[in-house]
């Protein structure tokens, strides 16, 4: 590790507001420019190889019940300048070890009307800025409450967006690509598509927001190290082309309840004029706090299969019967009951899914659907629905245990809360105990639904509270976390390792739900992966969701082949292979790039990258010297150029390359692939056709 930190102190004393603070990146092509206004308020700038990329933009916080709010009437007290290098390692990630560096400029502001101070903390990367709010402890400001942030990213110019609204409960959304001028006029209509729950204006987005600027600079503005604070949303003022921070409320609508000393989240602003440097950044993850668990042995990226795509399709039941069982206190009488013969959590099916895990080489097998409560559990707001810990009568999770454990595959919990945290909370201890004594290492949970008490968000200070205290209860039993319908990630994973995977977007199950937009997978790289992996749950081989269920006639939008690459362009440590065993028997000579794709890697080039039109990306195996590619296509056919320049120089190697065939349609022959070997070395230059909602996979192999 190499590191080093130098900083100075600035003592200031100012008689005058107006003034101005610079602060360059390492390499010199970023520069802020800080300024308070004559009425002491803040602002900042941001200028790329000095070009503005930020206009001057305001600063501050509006409190609740506050006759003075922290946005003006300040005067810098101190400044402090640092500079900052290391080398970390990973856990696990898209390379073994990530470069820290940055140029820090801290300014404490003090409001002379409440003599309060907050701290304004600048980071600027060789990628990009980071900045967030810091609070001091400090005799006039102990506790108080966020009426909103007020923190604003003025645009320079009507740039090309990638957004889906701003809801405070819901990022299962297909991306618009429009003009930020046509924001307002599409939000409806983007509402409507996609069956949203709750919004918050008709100009509000979500982050991680992807944009382009007509001479080509592209920009990423997200949030980092999100923890007791609400969710940022992004409101336009689209006459300004002004985005303002928009806090997720509580039941009450206010935004936070802060005690002193604390912080806010980052924001974060990634820039380059060339798209790939976008998904290079790491800052989202700099930005957070080291790794806290000491012993990080038991956190092991996973490939694993269940039973869920089955039950996702309505091939198959979570629930036991399609009756209501009597239930009080999560006490349930099933003699009473007729099983409905589709339960697929039942001990004879999922030991199936078991042998079929073992004979490929798969890590763990997941099961839903296994414990009581899911006759009633949606929809009707009920506090107590689980107790996690109780099984149907076909389940036997002893029996199960036994079985997976002879065959040294792992099992993999599911934890659905109804949304109701405080009976997850309450059963959470217990929970986890009864994990342990199974041979549970990880679980799978969910909050779908309305957020109880009803009032409260997903998003909210308090439900995001809950999803944190979870990790680290977690972490305590040793136990993995892969959150569904959870907050996006902001970089918390570098902190704790032990969430090894996330939702938080629009998944593959929307694909039996109607399908999603055939270019989805060229824009989650951009947006939400940019704060940390997700649970994609790719590789369905069958598109025709009528073949497992006559009653759903939804269509996967996109090729087997595009599915094979998605194990290498949605990086995740935790990886499925969602389909059911049947299908991928059918096409055994495709299932085999899943069966050898990793999911631990020693290092990622990006090799061709364009928000919502194509991405394609190469990374090295940690455990060989074996690469791999992936690529997703959009809606217009290509020929994509995969320069293999990164291979070791003198070295030769094969290729075997999964790609579309000349008659791939996504629509209407979306099963036609072929698979090619080629002798390749880093001087090779493959051209590779891709129709629409295509894509390829490439396994490289050394020749010894």
């Amino acid at each position: 590790m190499v590191k080093y930190f130098v900083a100075f102190l600035v003592g200031v004393t100012s008689f005058f507001h107006s003034f101005s603070q610079e602060l360059k990146s390492p390499n010199g092509n970023f520069k802020l420019v800080f300024a308070l206004e004559n009425d002491g308020t803040p602002t900042y700038q941001l200028f790329m190889k000095n070009k503005e990329i930020i206009k001057k933009s305001k600063l501050g916080l509006e409190l609740q019940k506050d006759k003075k709010s922290l946005l003006n009437d300040f005067e810098l007290a101190n400044e402090v300048r640092n500079s900052f290098d290391e080398t970390w390692k990973t856990i696990w990630g898209e390379e073994t070890e990530i470069r820290n560096y940055y140029n820090e400029l801290a300014l404490t502001l003090k409001q002379n009307e409440t003599e309060r101070q907050i701290v304004i903390r600048f980071r600027l990367f060789n990628e990009g800025l980071g900045f967030r709010y810091e609070f001091p402890e400090q005799k006039n400001l102990t506790y108080f409450v966020v009426k909103e942030e007020r923190t604003e990213f003025a645009m320079t110019g009507d740039h090309t967006a990638f957004w889906i609204p701003g809801d405070y409960d819901t990022q299962e959304y297909d991306y618009t690509e429009s003009k930020l001028t046509e924001i307002r006029g599409l939000f409806k209509k983007a509402v409507t598509e996609n069956a949203s729950q709750k919004q918050f204006s008709d100009t509000g987005v979500q982050t991680s927001l992807m944009l382009k600027t007509a001479n080509g600079i592209y920009i990423n503005i997200h949030e980092a190290a999100l923890i007791n604070y609400s969710c940022m949303h992004l409101n336009l003022d689209d006459k300004n082309l002004v985005f303002q921070s928009h806090l997720t409320p509580d039941a009450k609508g206010n935004k936070g309840y802060l005690q002193t000393p604390c912080v806010s989240p980052w924001r974060t602003i990634i820039a380059s004029t060339d798209a790939r440097d976008v998904l290079a950044s790491r800052i989202t993850l700099n930005l957070n706090e080291p790794c806290k668990i000491t012993n990080t042995s038991w956190i092991r990226p996973i490939k694993y299969i269940g039973v869920w795509w089955e039950m996702i399709t309505g091939k198959s039941s979570w629930a036991y019967t399609d009756e209501v069982p009597s239930v009080h206190l999560g006490v349930t009488d099933f003699s009473k009951v007729k099983p409905n013969g589709k339960h697929a959590a039942n001990t004879k099916h999922v030991k199936e899914y078991i042998d079929f895990a073992a004979l490929h080489g798969f890590d763990a097998v997941l099961v839903e659907g296994w414990n009581e409560g899911w006759e009633d559990w949606f929809g009707h707001e009920k506090d107590y629905v689980f107790d996690f810990v109780t099984p149907y009568p076909d389940f036997d999770v002893k029996a199960i245990h036994e079985y997976a454990k002879s065959k040294g595959i792992k099992m993999i919990m599911h934890h659905e809360t109804s949304g109701s945290t405080r009976n997850y909370e309450r059963h959470l201890d217990k929970a986890f105990q009864f994990m342990k004594a199974n041979g549970y290492e990880a679980a799978k949970t969910g909050y779908v639904g309305n957020i109880l008490p009803l009032g409260e968000h997903h998003y909210s200070q308090s439900i995001l509270n809950h999803y944190q205290y979870v990790i680290e209860k977690a972490a305590d039993y040793k136990i993995m976390i892969n959150a569904h319908e959870a907050v996006r990630p902001t970089g918390i994973c570098r902190t704790y390792p032990n969430m090894i995977g996330n939702e938080s977007a629009r998944g593959t199950e929307f694909q039996a739900f109607g399908g999603s937009k055939a270019n989805h997978t060229t824009v989650l790289p951009f947006t939400r992966l940019i704060g940390g992996p997700m649970d994609y749950t790719p590789g369905i081989f069958e598109m025709d969701i009528a073949k497992l269920n006559p009653n759903n006639n939804s269509h996967v939008n996109a090729t087997l082949a595009n599915q094979l690459g998605l194990y290498v362009v949605m990086y995740s440590p935790l990886q499925m292979a969602a389909d059911l065993p049947d299908n991928y028997n059918r096409f055994l000579d495709a299932f085999q790039f899943i069966k050898d794709v990793p999911v631990e890697w020693a290092t990622t080039k990006y090799l061709e990258a364009e928000p919502g039109y194509y991405v394609t990306i190469a990374r090295k195996d940690k455990k060989s010297n074996n690469w791999y590619v992936g690529n997703s296509n959009g809606y217009n056919s290509r020929a994509a150029s995969v320069n293999l320049d990164f291979l070791e120089k003198g070295k030769k190697y094969e290729a075997i390359i999964y790609s579309d065939a000349e008659n791939t349609d996504y629509k209407t022959n979306p099963q036609a692939y072929k698979i090619t070997k080629h002798k390749v070395n880093n001087k090779t230059k493959l051209s590779l056709i891709t129709p629409a909602g295509g894509g390829f996979a490439i396994q490289i192999k050394e020749i010894k």
